[in-house]
């Protein structure tokens, strides 16, 4: 009994050492691992902070005025605002999933707008686009800067490219009809995913760089 005792002290023994140099083995991996991680869930937070930021601003849309009264010097980007304008006569079509989106200009501004595609306004991709609903009309969103924009880079070179819209100071604002803050729950959690993502791969750098091998 007392050698079956023996073997099993030293199998206990065997098995506690191999599961050690594992261990050890694994933190050594883990820390590069977290910190590539870390850098990564950086980059990627930092990339949607404005959309972050823009679900818990201000729900007062910030009045930019109609046509010949447009107030330029409360322009900032990444706001919720308001106006009223005459749309240019030419537009810029997209798709996205079975829904089309228009975007126009507001004439004798810097102003474009993207909004759903009104009825008279139906296009289909290598179709002849028609001209967009020449009313004028008003409306609330988002307000993007041109350089903020890229999502958008397209509408914004076709948009300059038909000389309808005026540059001001070099740059054209967008505003993205309908979008509000607090709206697109989805940023949220995207943004929480990635903060406990972040947290989580923290605690296991530290804990790593905490433990030493003897």
């Amino acid at each position: 009994m007392s050698s079956d005792s023996e073997l099993q002290e030293e199998r206990d023994r065997r098995i506690a050492e191999l599961e050690e140099r594992i261990q050890r083995r694994g933190v050594g991996v883990k820390a590069p691992v977290a910190v590539l991680a870390l850098v990564v869930g950086g980059v990627l937070l930092g990339l949607m902070w404005k959309d972050v930021a823009y679900f818990f601003s201000s729900r007062t849309p910030l009045t930019l005025g109609a046509e010949g009264e447009y107030r330029y010097d409360v322009l900032e980007s990444n706001r919720y605002v308001q106006l009223h304008g005459v749309p240019t006569l030419r537009g810029a079509y997209g798709r996205e999933g079975e829904d089309v989106y228009v975007v126009v200009g507001l004439r004798e501004s810097p102003f474009l707008v993207r909004r759903r595609a009104l009825p008279g306004e139906e296009w289909a991709p290598g179709r002849v686009p028609p001209r967009p609903d020449s009313r004028p009309f008003g409306v609330r969103g988002r307000l993007l800067a041109e350089e903020d924009g890229e999502r958008y880079r397209e509408g914004f070179k076709l948009l300059r490219e038909m000389g309808e819209v005026q540059p001001r100071d070099g740059r054209l604002w967008l505003v993205v009809e309908g979008e509000r803050p607090g709206g697109d729950k989805g940023v949220l959690l995207a943004a929480l995913v990635l903060v406990l993502f972040l947290l989580g791969n923290a605690a296991l750098l530290l804990r790593g760089l905490k433990r030493r091998p003897t």
